[in-house]
């Protein structure tokens, strides 16, 4: 029975190497881990980044177009007094083209290629922070 006892000790003696075997395991599988959850919170930050360009680009379209029509209205109103004083004159035909220059910008940007000046700021954006889209 001495002989089969020693001979299940020397059999132990192995998996407690193997041991230092599976704690390498676990440290690599850890190592490996943290260092993908760290290139996923990489990765979710530029996401981040990429979607708040979009919305100040958004914002940025809005204020312009916005921009863009109180300056129209603002060339029509003059435009429609000088017209009322002169009634016939030639002074107001200036003021007609330009206001209606800005509304054509306006319905340009708003209904015929509304995606167009947000696109653009937004392509301004991203270049600034070296993105290619």
């Amino acid at each position: 029975m001495t002989n089969r006892q020693e001979g299940t000790e020397s059999q132990k003696t192995p998996p407690t190497q193997r041991s230092g075997g599976i704690h390498a395991i676990f440290n690599e599988t850890a190592a490996s881990t943290y260092n993908d959850i760290t290139t996923i919170i990489e990765a979710k930050i530029e996401l981040l980044k990429i979607e708040m360009t979009e919305k100040i680009a958004v914002v940025s379209s809005m204020v312009i177009l916005g921009v863009i029509l109180i300056i129209g209205v603002a060339y029509l109103l003059t435009t429609l007094a000088l017209l009322s004083g002169e009634l016939l004159g030639h002074p107001f035909l200036g003021y007609l083209l330009v206001g209606l220059v800005f509304l054509s910008g306006f319905l340009f940007f708003s209904k015929a290629r509304p995606l167009f000046l947000k696109n653009m700021i937004q392509n301004i954006l991203l270049s600034v922070h070296d993105y290619k889209k």
